[in-house]
């Protein structure tokens, strides 16, 4: 394994085409799809692609995968920054502030405002305290700076909107901003809008790669797609890869697929224990007092939200 190393990394000092070593006027440039090979010029790479391209591709697939099948730390929703706890897969239980585009789990902006009513202030955001909008047209103004500050988050929200409004070119719009901020709910927005070609021609590939960035930055409702594309497509064994990842993360319906993949015998026992055992462990770290007590203030109607 050593050796093979080793020999791998005394090509790279030489251009795969001509031959020619790396020295100090001569600087090699690697191949950006597979980075297993360098060239001296465009024109030896140009040579060199007829006979590297199968390679060539192979390789950048393999590397893909890599990033593609590696465990997020978290969903794309991160943490409450006030308990620092993991925000619920469920949008119900958290909020976005449009003051300063922050996801508030239900729990903090609960305990936010039973100080608020039991000290008679001012009625603020529980993070940053800027005054909270007495009005839809203060909320939208507070999210349109955040975008001009090149917020995604505020850009997601403008796209949630602009979608509820039916306005699928400005929903484009924002999500290609926030996406190209590196934004996984944008991207996640984007293949649903490829997939169903609003403000956008129907495009399968842009669809997956949109699905494959969101996936690869937590959003568990992405892998999940991508794992029944994969069902479809008949590689259970990448789906059922997609699925244990997304279960990780507490997502539910990844969970569902999972059993009856056990069942058919696509899942290994080990494999699918594991599965159930790390989406308890997502469930069981979004919740706390606090947040049960949001919940239950939620259902009698004593609560602010």
């Amino acid at each position: 394994m050593s050796g093979s190393t080793e020999e791998s990394d005394g090509m790279m000092m030489f251009c795969a085409s001509c031959g020619t070593a790396q020295v100090d006027d001569i600087k090699l440039k690697t191949c950006t799809a597979c980075k297993s090979v360098r060239y001296c010029s465009v024109k030896c790479q140009r040579e060199h692609r007829p006979q590297h391209k199968r390679a060539c591709k192979k390789r950048a697939a393999e590397l893909r995968d890599e990033i593609l099948f590696r465990q997020p730390e978290s969903s794309h929703w991160g943490d409450c920054p006030i308990c620092c706890l993991p925000i619920s897969l469920d949008s119900e239980k958290s909020t976005m502030m449009s003051c300063c585009s922050k996801i508030i789990c239900n729990g903090c902006v609960y305990s936010n405002d039973m100080r608020i009513v039991q000290e008679k202030l001012e009625q603020t955001c529980p993070f940053c305290r800027h005054p909270a909008p007495t009005s839809e047209e203060e909320e939208t103004n507070n999210v349109m700076k955040r975008v001009k500050a090149n917020d995604p988050v505020a850009m997601v929200q403008m796209v949630l909107r602009r979608y509820e409004a039916g306005d699928y070119d400005d929903e484009f719009a924002y999500a290609n901003r926030a996406a190209e901020l590196g934004d996984a709910g944008a991207h996640y927005h984007l293949s649903c809008l490829f997939d169903e070609g609003k403000g956008v021609e129907k495009d399968v590939k842009k669809e997956v790669y949109h699905l494959e960035q969101a996936a690869i930055g937590g959003h568990p409702i992405a892998r999940y797609n991508l794992g029944c594309q994969e069902e479809e497509n008949g590689r259970m064994d990448r789906a059922m890869k997609h699925w244990i990842i997304a279960a990780a993360l507490g997502h539910d319906g990844s969970l569902n697929d999972l059993k009856d993949g056990f069942r058919r015998g696509l899942v290994s026992k080990d494999d699918f224990a594991a599965a159930l055992r790390a989406h308890q462990t997502a469930i069981d770290a979004t919740k706390s007092p606090q947040r049960e007590a949001a919940e239950a203030a939620f259902k009698i109607g004593d609560n602010a939200f």
